[in-house]
């Protein structure tokens, strides 16, 4: 018999040499690493019998046709990874869709729909300032604007697809009908340490968390560090400690809201100068779009709150918005089904990480399911999920589909 698990896990392996030098992955859309891991994923998608083609905005898809008429499921992920990241992140999602349908196929078991599986081109937004643009193409989302955005080393992502051998002016004609659309489901490492600790291989995301980012500056008077006496001081990195605090307060004492001080800016950041300057990111996310907004809100008191005990200038302004998407409960339940089929409790959980699903939510019903990982890590080279867990999530794959 087929060991699914050990073949997914040679696969991720093989799809792991397309990569820059270096720890782990890096993958990034539109470059020789990128073009290689289409060339590896092409070749799996046509032995399994799928049809297949680069559409203008980079994804990879790999169709099954079914019934004349009939409609078409969708399940992938996206091949990019950050950099030094993982082996699994994103693209098991593509691996194990291929081998469930090479599954069914060898079977001999009829879908009554068509099928594509995609490989998206860019999810992580490491290149380029924007991200999803392949599912948002394909749900008719696109924003033509993010083709000026530029990589660090000002290529634009108009000039980085024509490069690559695509149109970017034809991403706008790659929108799927959404009364053919039946669904999608999405395959995605955890990213957590929740399955790991309830001894569970696979779960089922409820949600996609929404996120917000505010982008927060302090502004305060530098001075010698040994001559400004401590209460005439204007110390932004006294007031910006507040901000980190209080945050991290906040977060801790409600449920289902994840709040990080991700990024903090010092200026003159010297060991004898009073900081005059901080410029700070708070990221929020969570499941539920009035809690994440309600700490939003919070955040900007506490802001205030700090910058008036300091006596700091304040500028704060909520720089990236995305509202959380629930999974279609109708597409939970078939996949809960389908997961209690492989031996599991069918354990559901939200992702508070984003995912192509939540463009593709926009499309169709979606849904996703998470493969547990050693020890919650990801976006390091130490990602990684076990042979015999991969083979559960092919063996659930197939189970959704063929109950669908």
């Amino acid at each position: 018999m087929t060991d699914w698990g050990a073949r997914a896990a040679e696969r991720l392996k093989a799809l792991a040499e397309a990569s820059e030098p270096g720890p782990g992955v890096t993958r990034l859309p539109y470059t020789p690493q990128h073009r290689a891991a289409i060339d590896i994923l092409s070749g799996w998608m046509k032995d399994a019998g799928l049809a297949v083609h680069l559409d203008a905005a980079g994804t990879l898809v790999g169709r099954l046709e079914g019934p004349e008429g009939s409609g078409t499921f969708y399940l992938g992920s996206h091949q990019d990874s950050v950099r030094h990241g993982g082996a699994f992140d994103g693209i098991m999602g593509v691996v194990l869709p291929i081998l469930a349908i090479e599954k069914l196929l060898a079977g001999h078991v009829p879908l009554p729909f068509s099928v594509e599986v995609l490989a998206f081109a860019d999810e992580e937004g490491v290149r380029f300032p924007t991200a999803l643009v392949g599912s948002r193409a394909l749900a008719g989302r696109f924003d033509p604007g993010v083709l000026e955005m530029t990589d660090n080393g000002g290529i634009s992502l108009r000039q980085a697809l024509c490069d690559f051998g695509l149109n970017p002016d034809a991403i706008g004609e790659i929108a799927r009908p959404s009364q053919a659309a039946l669904g999608y489901l999405e395959a995605h490492i955890e990213q957590g340490p929740v399955l790991e600790e309830e001894d569970q291989a696979l779960g089922v995301v409820t949600a996609i968390c929404g996120i917000e980012r505010h982008q927060i500056t302090l502004l305060g008077e530098t001075g010698h560090a040994g001559t400004i006496p401590m209460g005439s001081r204007r110390d932004a990195l006294v007031g910006a400690s507040k901000i980190v605090t209080g945050i991290n307060e906040l977060a801790n004492s409600v449920t289902d809201l994840r709040a990080t001080v991700g990024a903090l800016d010092v200026h003159p950041n010297v060991v004898n100068a009073v900081p005059g300057q901080v410029r700070m990111t708070v990221e929020i996310r969570s499941p539920i779009d009035a809690t994440r907004e309600a700490a939003g809100r919070d955040l900007a008191a506490m802001a205030r709150n700090a910058a008036v005990q300091c006596s700091l200038a304040l500028e704060i302004e909520r720089s990236y918005s995305q509202p959380a998407q629930a999974c279609d409960p109708a597409l939970v339940k078939r996949l809960d089904t389908a997961v209690r089929q492989t031996g599991q409790q069918g354990l559901k959980l939200p992702s508070g990480a984003t995912h192509d699903a939540s463009a593709m939510a926009d499309l169709c019903p979606m849904a996703m399911l998470f493969v547990r990982c050693r020890g919650g890590l990801s976006h390091r080279p130490e990602e990684y999920a076990a042979p015999e867990d991969l083979g559960r999530a092919v063996t659930a794959i197939t189970h959704f589909l063929a109950q669908y």
